[in-house]
């Protein structure tokens, strides 16, 4: 499993329109092959800034497939209005992990 992480600087002011731009894409994200979940964090110390975390299969599910369709066309008009500079977007895969549930 790889996560993309997309951090997300929003216009001051743009938040609320982000956030429902991004729940209404997520169907985006969902239907894409090899996406498994996604979620938004905004960051409690600094909020015009976000977090997109999408867990995909691999790397090239979301580099090839998604970035390549039209729904990712979709996915940038929804959003990109809000956007204060471009996203900075990386991949990780868990190295190890530990819970308390």
């Amino acid at each position: 499993m790889i996560v993309e992480v997309a951090e997300i600087t929003i216009k001051s002011g743009c938040e609320a329109q982000f956030e429902a731009g991004v729940s209404h894409a997520a169907r985006l994200f969902l239907r894409a092959k090899g996406c498994h979940g996604v979620a938004l964090h905004r960051v409690v110390e600094t909020p015009a800034v976000y977090r997109l975390l999408v867990d995909w299969e691999t790397v090239e599910d979301h580099m090839v497939g998604f970035r390549n369709s039209e729904d990712f066309q979709e996915w940038r008009r929804l959003v990109s209005p809000y956007f204060d500079g471009a996203p900075k977007v990386t991949h990780s895969e868990p190295v190890a992990l530990s819970s308390n549930d």
